[in-house]
């Protein structure tokens, strides 16, 4: 027991300068690090302290997690080809669920969502200007 004891090193805490501070949030802003990565760098141990800093000096806004889609800037174009193609595959699904959402809903509740156009209908809008 008192061996596990000696083996473990007491955490302390460490106190950071403000210039030091404000120049990882400058490099995480950037987009140079992460913040884990920036944390990870420096060996700043709180888990949340690089976040802590962020929302208290940084000009972004972190209160809230968002989800940030970050393309590697050194993206080949066959990865971008490939990128493209799923977020266009992913559009064409959304839109699909969508317009059976909206063809249910005119057969269950008699609704017509969708604007139906003619030829007349076109021919009258430009005869009233």
């Amino acid at each position: 027991m008192k061996d596990q004891e000696l083996k473990r090193e007491k955490r302390t805490q460490r106190d950071y300068s403000i210039g030091f501070k404000l120049r990882v949030v400058s490099q995480v802003e950037n987009g140079d690090y992460t913040y884990k990565q920036a944390q990870k760098e420096y060996g700043i141990q709180g888990r949340s302290t690089v976040l802590v800093w962020l929302r208290r000096y940084g000009n972004l806004e972190w209160s809230k997690p968002k989800l940030h889609i970050m393309h590697n800037s050194k993206e080949t174009p066959a990865q971008k080809i490939k990128r493209l193609e799923k977020e266009l595959a992913d559009e064409k699904l959304k839109t699909k669920v969508l317009n059976t959402m909206i063809d249910i809903s005119d057969k269950q509740y008699g609704t017509q969502i969708r604007k139906k156009f003619s030829s007349q209908q076109s021919l009258d809008s430009t005869d009233k200007e």
